[in-house]
């Protein structure tokens, strides 16, 4: 009778116990639980919102990207188009020097005509014939712009003598041929100053181009340079040369 009580009250502590322990458990699994849920929390409150702007930086950064890649290719560009306009710039002038030089030349092919037609009625104008001739070897050895220029205004000079000579030699003023000659100087000269404005104006937006900001830093680094002008003195030997006065 004790045992079978003994017996009773052992299987009721049992049975207390393994429901205590399973409440502790349960416990134990609610805070593990209530745990994980407040980590969670916690992760989407600090981890989410950095996941967020980290997104949002890197949307920026390459933006910013973009916009740089696209700065560069506008200053590459914006580059070219000033190196190309210099070169275009450099080609103009020169060919307009080359149409001078063509003219020049033709100048002085006609003198060596003019001065032996002149020979034959002035034989006594020798000095001025001279003059003429010394110019025009002067003028045919080349140099600067400059020089060129001042031999120019040489030739110039000493054609207004020789044209001078046909008011006191009338049979000469009368020759043909020195006619034909001296219409012909006349249109070389027009030519010379057409040629001589479209050089010079080319070298002035050369100049300018050289000169401006922001195309002088292209002019410094790729050494682009101004040319010289080709002047002429402003009086009426040069500006209708061989025509006037003559």
């Amino acid at each position: 009778m004790v045992f079978f009580i003994t017996a009773s009250s052992l299987h009721v502590c049992c049975g207390r116990y393994r429901v205590r322990t399973q409440e502790r458990n349960i416990n134990r699994n609610k805070s593990i639980d209530e745990s994980e849920q407040f980590a969670t929390l916690e992760e989407e409150a600090i981890i989410v919102p950095l996941r967020s702007e980290l997104r949002l930086f890197t949307s920026l950064q390459n933006m910013f990207n973009l916009i740089l890649l696209a700065v560069v290719v506008v200053a590459i560009l914006w580059a070219i188009g000033l190196y190309n306009n210099f070169v275009k710039l450099i080609a103009r002038s020169e060919e307009a020097w080359a149409d001078i030089e063509v003219q020049l030349k033709r100048r002085y092919d006609l003198i060596p005509n003019l001065i032996e037609t002149v020979k034959g009625y002035a034989k006594h104008e020798e000095g001025t014939l001279t003059k003429v001739i010394e110019a025009r070897n002067m003028a045919m050895k080349g140099g600067s712009v400059e020089v060129q220029a001042q031999a120019q205004n040489m030739i110039t000079d000493a054609l207004k003598s020789v044209f001078a000579l046909s008011e006191a030699y009338p049979d000469l003023k009368a020759n043909q041929n020195f006619a034909k000659l001296q219409d012909e100087l006349t249109d070389t000269e027009n030519k010379v100053q057409a040629a001589r404005r479209f050089y010079n104006g080319n070298v002035r937006d050369l100049a300018i181009a050289v000169s401006s900001f922001p195309s002088n830093l292209i002019a410094g680094m790729f050494n682009f340079k101004k040319k010289e002008y080709f002047d002429l003195p402003d009086n009426d030997a040069a500006q209708a040369p061989v025509a006037v006065k003559f």
